[in-house]
């Protein structure tokens, strides 16, 4: 695996725990962060060992305490952009986000402290979100004179409905964990110090199940969201077909039949 300034990447048990690591600026995501993520994610994903990838927030420089998962995009770094390099910025976080999104592996957000404008909208980008109970969520970028770059508008709106995303965005106000657990922008809300125990927990039950199968089940979901049902069904009938040629599915069923346990292997 590549070297990285500011991540840093642990593997065990068929998962990757990404950590963003840039502690003297809250994790903020820069254009050598999102370069970096985009690198560390395609060789994730490249990997059979790696099942379930974690991503989550470093501790601060002078405590050690868990204060940020990402606090947000660079404002040193966006304050003197020009609309182009706007875009540009914008265009080059959307890259990461989207293997976040699409990669085979699932991907489990695991957010501690601040998730704010660049921090909501990566952990919006994974597959599911499990807070601490110090978490922040928010998306203020309106109060700096812009909108959120990193896919928030859009995003936001698909998981909370169309109106508590204006509201959060037009207010540039922060929530936290148990308000974004009521609203259904995290799935799950623990103590802090079971953060990650929970995170891994759920990952190695996903882990339990038939592998290939699961990454089949999220890009049905994914690519059938903004189909119409029709074509969606469809859609997830020749897939489910294409399951029932597995490995899997003759050790999952004849297990099932047996009253043993299974051994999914297929990835």
């Amino acid at each position: 695996m590549s070297e990285f300034n500011n991540l840093k990447l642990e593997v065990a048990d068929e998962i990757a725990v990404l950590t963003i690591a840039r502690p003297a600026a809250l994790n903020a995501l820069n254009s050598e962060t999102l370069d970096e993520l985009n690198v560390a994610l395609t060789e994730i994903e490249a990997r059979d060992d790696i099942k379930v990838v974690i991503l989550t927030g470093g501790p601060d420089k002078k405590d050690n305490a868990f204060k940020s998962f990402v606090a947000g995009a660079d404002i040193s770094e966006m304050v003197n952009f020009t609309a182009a390099q706007a875009r540009e910025f914008g265009m080059k976080a959307s890259v990461p986000f989207f293997k976040l999104m699409n990669m085979r592996q699932v991907t489990i957000a695991a957010v501690n402290g601040f998730a704010l404008g660049g921090g909501c909208e990566i952990s919006m980008a994974c597959d599911i979100r499990i807070a601490s109970e110090n978490a922040t969520f928010g998306q203020p970028e309106v109060g700096l004179g812009i909108i959120p770059g990193f896919g928030g508008t859009q995003r936001l709106a698909r998981l909370v409905g169309m109106g508590r995303a204006k509201e959060l965005i037009f207010t540039c106000d922060s929530i936290d964990a148990a308000e974004a657990y009521r609203i259904g922008l995290v799935n799950k809300v623990v103590a802090c110090e079971e953060l990650m125990p929970t995170a891994k927990a759920m990952a190695a039950k996903i882990i339990s199940k038939g592998s290939y199968a699961v990454s089949i089940a999220k890009a049905a979901i994914n690519n059938g969201y903004d189909m119409d049902i029709k074509n969606a069904v469809e859609m997830e009938a020749n897939l489910f077909g294409i399951t029932c040629s597995t490995h899997d599915k003759a050790e999952g069923m004849g297990a099932f039949l047996e009253r043993r346990a299974a051994n999914l292997t297929d990835f």
